[in-house]
């Protein structure tokens, strides 16, 4: 989280002082444990914010304009509430002007207002920096217009943002656990229904390493889509022997297996390996709640490999990571998190451990790819809130 003393000044260095003073908004990245490109499928995941993510400090204005200034780019933008957003610039306002609109005409209407935006989630590394974007703002405009939050809605919203002005044909995990988040828990989302349960991390002897590949994933110009349109053919092919299915959640171990010969390569692929996640979610939920630590991180490998192999999401960098990480004593799994093509991967590892995993997997990845990965460390951090003064 961003030092709000010095955002403060820089506020009132750009947009001058103000009467009361402005206020200070937060909202978290995530690191989703297990459940992958299983949320646009109406599935479950089981995500956890980090303490890392975006700061807003936001005043009111008299009118229905909205100037933003992003410190992490140095860069200055102007929203006009009575005229329709520009939609898919390309360009970081997007997510702004796209969750200002939502909100405005979804939720209820806002006021102008002046934003300093400052993020510490790492950009492309697969940890959500854009839902923490979109939920910071969102929360902002929300508050100075006296709304009392709904966080679901808000969430909605700035998964409408990124589908609409964005391009992004996103799932609601990101956007929800970063407004719903609870502290040393993990989010078991119901996509569906998004009916959320807290999830206890077991804390104490076992901490989650989130490892960088610093290799940039761009979701929106991936085959991000393509393996959506890939599951909703899916679907469609398996409704001729499943005719009251919905979504690929409603397929499933035992269907899929009776009825896989109903879909071509390399949908077959795709289907069964988000039957089977959502499957290892709710599985790895359950374990978590025993206690079950080892059943756990086999999950997270399972869960790699079908991503890896199935899903085809994964990359050599990812890859190397997992099998570095599980190669090492005192891990307990892990896999890719995020959409895939670069970004991050997640491990379960002894608190005891940490210092020689991560010196294991730097020296080796950075001799295979002449990078040095970026290490984080979380114990779950609480969903989207003003911050005191």
């Amino acid at each position: 989280m961003r030092d709000t003393f010095n955002l403060r000044s820089r506020f009132q260095a750009r947009f001058g002082p103000r009467t009361p003073a402005p206020r200070a908004f937060f909202a978290p990245g995530r690191v989703n444990l297990i459940g992958e490109h299983t949320d646009y499928n109406d599935g479950f995941v089981l995500p956890v914010a980090l303490e890392l993510g975006t700061t807003v400090i936001a005043a009111p204005r008299d009118d229905r304009r909205v100037r933003v200034h992003t410190v992490d780019l140095d860069a200055s933008a102007e929203i006009d509430l009575d005229q329709p957003g520009p939609g898919n610039t390309g360009r970081w306002i997007d997510y702004i002007a796209g969750v200002a609109h939502m909100v405005d005409t979804t939720i209820q209407p806002i006021r102008g207002a002046d934003l300093l935006v400052a993020g510490d989630v790492p950009r492309g590394a697969g940890l959500s920096s854009s839902a923490a974007l979109e939920v910071a703002t969102g929360f902002a405009l929300l508050s100075l217009a006296g709304a009392t939050i709904d966080r679901v809605a808000l969430a909605l919203a700035g998964q409408a943002a990124e589908h609409t002005f964005v391009g992004m044909r996103c799932g609601i995990m990101d956007q929800l656990v970063s407004a719903c988040a609870r502290v040393g828990s993990a989010l078991l989302v119901d996509c569906r229904s998004l009916a959320a349960e807290a999830v206890p991390l077991p804390g104490g002897p076992v901490a989650i390493l989130i490892t960088d590949t610093r290799k940039k994933h761009a979701l929106a110009t991936s085959e991000y889509n393509t393996r959506r349109a890939e599951c909703e053919r899916g679907v469609a092919l398996l409704r001729s022997a499943l005719p009251d299915i919905r979504a690929l959640r409603d397929v499933t171990e035992e269907a899929f297996t009776k009825h896989a010969s109903l879909l071509p390569e390399p949908i077959l692929r795709r289907v069964r390996h988000v039957v089977t996640e959502n499957a290892r979610t709710q599985f790895a939920a359950d374990a978590l709640r025993r206690g079950d630590i080892e059943a756990v991180g086999a999950s997270f490998v399972a869960s790699h490999r079908s991503l890896q192999h199935d899903y085809e999401v994964s990359c050599p960098e990812l890859d190397a990571l997992v099998d570095l990480a599980i190669a090492q004593p005192g891990v307990r799994g892990a896999r890719m998190t995020g959409g895939g093509f670069g970004g991050s991967t997640v491990s379960l590892v002894d608190e005891s451990a940490l210092d020689a995993v991560m010196a294991a997997v730097r020296d080796a990845y950075q001799r295979r790819f002449r990078v040095e990965p970026g290490f984080l460390i979380t114990r779950g951090g609480a969903g989207a809130r003003e911050l005191d003064t």
